[in-house]
């Protein structure tokens, strides 16, 4: 490990054995109307000591046991972790070689030390970000140019807003 790279203790939590459990206590959540908490959360031990969580992390908690009512594998990861490309690739959803050619025309930023190339989560994240707001540009202008071609004439209109 070089001296740049953050130590991460990234765990992966599956939902094995405790589905019950976690619809349990998702369902508990959603029927007291705390999906989206109007008092603080807080987590209480056994010993009935109580922490009172901020409203992100309540929400935090709620999207990863939602995830692990569906089955699905949940890692917890500092913003600031170092991954290879292959995990960049994954985040992406997209091939290696997809990856690597962003990080080669400096789309994405990366950092080669030897002769393996690493990237921060957080430049994947802001990528993802700028990708979205780009993609949601384009898409408003084609409505717009539809609606402006008449387009939506021959239906109910255009569609409706989906944010």
């Amino acid at each position: 490990m070089t001296g740049n790279q953050a130590t991460v203790d990234t765990r992966t939590y599956f939902a094995e054995g405790s589905e019950a459990q976690i619809v349990d206590f998702v369902q508990a959540l959603s029927d007291r109307g705390i999906l989206t908490p109007t008092s603080r959360a807080a987590l209480v031990a056994p010993d009935n000591s109580r922490i009172e969580l901020p409203e992100p992390l309540h929400a935090a908690l709620v999207q990863v046991a939602e995830a692990l009512m569906q089955g699905l594998a949940v890692s917890v990861i500092p913003q600031s972790a170092r991954l290879t490309t292959q995990q960049a690739a994954d985040y992406l959803g997209v091939s290696r070689p997809t990856l690597v050619r962003l990080l080669e025309r400096g789309e994405i930023p990366m950092s080669k030390p030897g002769r393996h190339r690493y990237v921060q989560l957080q430049d994947l994240v802001a990528y993802q970000e700028a990708m979205q707001s780009r993609r949601r540009e384009i898409l408003d202008a084609m409505a717009r140019e539809a609606a402006d071609a008449g387009l939506y004439e021959a239906t109910d209109g255009p569609p409706p807003a989906m944010r």
